[in-house]
């Protein structure tokens, strides 16, 4: 039976989207309604390795910089995406509306960082259409509606050397809770990078493991600037200092946001 992104996207009320039957022809999303479907995949109690991290080979082995293990309910989609139209320009879109309706990016690269095209193509995702130059790659993981919810979705989009555009959409039901997965702190920075703000609604209190991911974010840059924000700012403003973050690269901001805002200053 054909099950729709449009569908498995239904709780995205930022979308506006009606629900498509699953037989029912459609496009995929709104932005993109000459786009075809090409291949689909639905496969129940399906164990799943998603790289966080770039993916090599290495003395013959698939070698990831970090993974998510998963298992649970899998649902595919490929899509051809319209002549002119490029993957990462699909990608792009996607990624905000995910971000938008509350989904939480664990990793995201884009271009060479990704690592070898054709490991994303045939060991990842077995598709060996998706396979392209590396510099017109994207890839990214999200979990679904924030840290505690039990669904991913990851996305890789390519325009090939030919100029096919190819973008693959996975969502993955796991079987049972996840643990909580914290994002990377190259995805951090890039996302702060991109959208100037950073939102932890569920950073109330000072934690080892986010302090870690926080303060290799901010010392990645070493022109960053940010400003803290939200009821628990002045407990991180000073765990980050304790960790050396420079005084410089912080300011502290008043908000009676819950939890903690970083935004970047310029």
């Amino acid at each position: 039976m054909k099950w729709s992104w449009i569908v498995a996207l239904a709780w995205l009320p930022a979308l506006g989207m009606a629900q498509v039957s699953p037989s029912e022809d459609f496009g995929l999303l709104a932005h993109y309604p000459d786009a075809r479907l090409v291949e689909e995949t639905s496969l129940d109690n399906e164990e799943r390795l998603y790289p966080v991290g770039a993916v090599r080979r290495i003395a013959g082995r698939l070698r990831m910089d970090g993974e998510v293990a998963v298992r649970g309910n899998l649902r595919g989609q490929t899509y051809r995406l319209p002549e002119n139209h490029r993957g990462l320009e699909a990608f792009t879109r996607l990624r905000t509306d995910l971000v938008a309706g509350g989904g939480e990016l664990l990793y995201w690269c884009e271009g060479r960082e990704c690592g070898a095209s054709n490991l994303w193509a045939n060991e990842i995702f077995g598709q060996s259409r998706l396979y392209g130059p590396e510099n017109q790659q994207g890839y990214l993981l999200v979990r679904l509606n924030g840290g505690t919810a039990d669904s991913l979705v990851a996305m890789y989009a390519i325009t090939r050397g030919n100029g096919r555009s190819y973008l693959h959409v996975e969502q993955m039901q796991a079987g049972r809770s996840l643990e909580e997965i914290l994002p990377t702190p190259a995805t951090l920075l890039r996302q702060l990078r991109d959208t100037d703000l950073l939102q932890f609604e569920r950073l109330g209190a000072v934690r080892a493991d986010w302090l870690q991911v926080l303060t290799r974010t901010l010392q990645q840059d070493s022109t960053l600037r940010v400003s803290l924000s939200g009821q628990a700012a002045p407990l991180w403003y000073e765990a980050l200092i304790g960790q050396g973050v420079r005084t410089w690269k912080l300011e502290l901001d008043e908000g009676d946001e819950p939890g903690l805002r970083i935004r970047r200053l310029r």
